[in-house]
């Protein structure tokens, strides 16, 4: 679908039924299931949330989460080239090598890994904008995660 110049990405339709959210969802359930971690289920609700900000986010040139925001949010933008859902979900895992279980402490970034495996979360869903130069991913997370305190599993 197009709208001013911008091509959408139609997750939030039956979504649940098409193979890009089944493999954001599947990429997803790999990194949660490698722990033991409950798998995530798709929420249409929170895809068309997401849909709207990846829009917004496009259209305005801007990389920032949504204020305010009752859900758990991952970011992801990359400029000149797309990418899979499994690329943008490896990129959040990959902070992994940040987190420290033992101190619940990041060296560096870890929110959107910790978000990924947050084990109250229950609920998932994304949206994807682009145009010709850039491509905007947002996920929405239900309960969201990344309680300062609480470890996410």
């Amino acid at each position: 679908m197009k709208r001013s110049g911008i091509l959408i990405f139609a997750l939030a339709t039956c979504a649940a039924q098409t193979p890009l959210t089944t493999e954001i969802l599947a990429a997803h359930n790999a990194v949660r299931t490698h722990l033991k971690i409950p798998s995530l289920t798709w929420s249409d609700k929170l895809a068309a949330q997401a849909q709207d900000w990846a829009d917004t986010l496009l259209a305005r040139h801007q990389f920032a989460h949504r204020r305010p925001n009752s859900y758990g949010e991952n970011l992801f933008a990359i400029t000149g080239a797309l990418a899979s859902p499994a690329q943008v979900i490896a990129d959040w895992a990959a902070e992994s090598r940040d987190y420290d279980y033992t101190s619940n402490k990041c060296g560096k970034v870890c929110g959107h890994y910790t978000q990924i495996i947050w084990a109250t979360t229950k609920e998932v869903g994304c949206g994807v904008a682009r145009n010709s130069q850039r491509e905007v991913w947002v996920c929405d997370y239900s309960p969201p995660g990344n309680w300062i305190g609480h470890r996410p599993y």
